[in-house]
């Protein structure tokens, strides 16, 4: 049976990218070798980075003069220290907004290095919403946000006009919508939410924010090193690069981030379309501050939890029990994910209706 995985992470990945990445596996590109013993230092991988890193920027309309393109190690949680040792001077503030558990573990990593100031928060509501109407110091080292909140089922749609520089973590609805990405001085984002297989962490930096704060910073958490030595100041996660190259060629050749885009709106439009018309479910999310990315939902009458469970299992769903924070379900609808199982899921919520009528 087809298997419908709305797992927040690791995620799914679009089935071409299974079939030729596992061809790479046992023989890349006819060379005779595996994309798993290949030298990361070969010209084989080098034109895997150069491309993948090159694709990033076209993707995001973003001037390689001006940004630079990472892939490294230790997940988007080793950028919640990275950045601010590279940003942060002893003497300085930085201001964060709460809205989610990464969120607050970025804020209690950056306070080892200097003042955090949260401009905003909605812990006071489980994270449900997005603070609106916060003020961001002028004197600020930086501002740092979350996109999207995999646990909560919220998104930034709106991101606050400032002068100082703006610092995202994107790891869970990277590449999934159209915007000004220069409007962003540092992007992170782990790859295995949206992007590809865990191991490798995205970063896009803007080259003028680094090497400011006077600060002794070990190489390999510095920035400027990794710069340098093109993201190979040791070796980096071959295959998790080379599988997220193959995933942002199939990105590019859909329609790019426009495309995109509108698929991620019509997923999100009809699952949340039955989760606000089915008298058996609700929304966790206020709806203004919906996620487009992971839908979060619960049942009103948990007596009906058994017979839900029952009815995904023989539809093939797989992964939609929410985080443990919130409770219910999560659908995590990302990029690859097809409308059609997105429909398989509403068909199951409707068929649960049916039966308590």
């Amino acid at each position: 049976m087809k298997k419908h995985n709305f797992s927040a992470g690791p995620c799914i990945l679009p089935q071409e990218v299974f079939e030729k990445a596992a061809q790479a596996v046992l023989n890349l590109d006819d060379s005779g070798l595996s994309i798993l013993e290949i030298s990361h230092r070969s010209e084989a991988f080098i034109a895997v980075m150069e491309e993948a890193r090159a694709l990033v920027l076209e993707l995001m309309e973003l001037d390689s003069k001006q940004y630079e393109v990472l892939f490294l190690q230790g997940g988007a949680s080793m950028e919640f220290l990275r950045v601010p040792y590279n940003l942060l001077a002893k003497n300085q503030t930085a201001a964060y907004l709460e809205t989610g558990n990464w969120a607050s573990l970025a804020i209690a990593e950056a306070r080892a290095f200097g003042t955090v100031a949260i401009v905003g928060s909605s812990k006071n509501h489980n994270y449900n919403y997005i603070p609106k109407d916060y003020a961001i110091p002028d004197d600020a080292a930086y501002f740092h946000c979350t996109s999207n909140n995999t646990i909560y089922g919220t998104q930034m749609h709106e991101f606050p006009a400032t002068t100082i520089p703006v610092v995202c973590d994107m790891s869970s609805d990277i590449f999934s919508r159209v915007m000004d990405y220069s409007n962003f001085d540092l992007i992170y984002a782990g790859a295995q939410k949206n992007m590809g297989p865990a191991g490798v962490t995205l970063i896009v930096v803007k080259k003028d924010i680094l090497g400011k704060t006077n600060r002794k910073i070990p190489n390999i958490l510095n920035y400027e090193q990794h710069i340098a030595a093109k993201s190979m100041y040791n070796t980096p996660a071959v295959f998790p690069i080379y599988t997220s190259l193959l995933n942002l060629k199939w990105l590019k050749n859909k329609g790019g981030l426009a495309q995109m885009e509108k698929e991620n709106q019509e997923k999100a439009a009809l699952l949340y379309a039955e989760i606000d018309n089915n008298p058996l479910f609700e929304g966790t999310a206020k709806k203004e501050d919906r996620s487009l990315m992971n839908v979060t939902f619960v049942l009103k009458n948990n007596a009906q939890t058994e017979k839900f469970s029952e009815i995904c299992n023989n539809k093939g769903i797989s992964g939609i029990i929410g985080h443990r924070s919130v409770g219910g379900y999560r659908a995590s609808i990302y990029n690859a994910m097809p409308v059609e199982s997105v429909q398989i899921l509403v068909d199951a919520m409707q068929e649960l209706q049916v039966l308590y009528k």
